[in-house]
């Protein structure tokens, strides 16, 4: 998974966080093997995922270490195929075993707004809301001209289903925007797909 250019893609987005006293490494190899076994049967409009590891957001509570999952798909109708593929005889033990140790998570679905990005250079999510009586296409174009030189995808809360501000920016580097957007700027690691794989795959 690398490169987003269409506007319908839907981002299945799911935050978790390790059991107290888990096992990191463990935990991140779990991840690692279900990842790969997921792509290895992907369902149909499934466009292949990426694991963060990253700094605590405002909206868990949890201890940490906490980590990110974005699920790209082609739309809402990949979502069911996506959920039923998860939990299927080829990957369910792989899902177990990284859900066991697992202390708890929560998930939102994000909507493709503009960008074009290679995952494997992500290193920020800036999260911040529509600033009050600006409309969404005067948004647009002030994202696209913030971040003109820098690779990044844009992304909106689809139905506000998810516990975050309403839009993102994920890009290299944390995007600097006016106080009236009430940033919160998250690094973060990629675990998966590996670097070097993620620039390698371009959709």
């Amino acid at each position: 998974m690398a490169v987003m250019q269409a506007p319908s893609y839907l981002a299945y987005v799911f935050w978790h966080w390790l059991r107290a006293g888990g096992d990191v490494a463990a935990y991140e190899d779990a991840l690692a093997a279900f990842q790969h076994t997921l792509q290895a049967n992907a369902p149909p409009g499934y466009r292949g995922a990426a694991v963060f590891r990253h700094d605590p957001d405002p909206w868990l509570s949890a201890p940490g270490p906490h980590y990110v999952d974005w699920y790209l798909t082609d739309g809402s109708a990949a979502l069911d195929p996506l959920n039923d593929a998860a939990v299927s005889a080829a990957c369910l033990a792989a899902h177990d075993a990284a859900a066991g140790a697992a202390a708890g998570g929560t998930a939102g679905l994000y909507r493709f707004r503009q960008g074009a990005a290679e995952i494997g250079d992500v290193h920020f999510a800036t999260w911040f809301s529509k600033p009050a009586g600006m409309r969404y296409q005067a948004l647009d174009a002030d994202l696209a001209e913030r971040t003109k030189a820098i690779p990044s995808q844009l992304w909106s809360r689809a139905m506000t289903l998810g516990p975050t501000p309403e839009m993102c920016v994920l890009a290299p580097v944390a995007i600097p925007l006016p106080a009236e957007f009430d940033a919160i700027h998250v690094p973060m690691e990629l675990l998966w797909p590996p670097a070097s794989d993620a620039r390698q795959h371009h959709q």
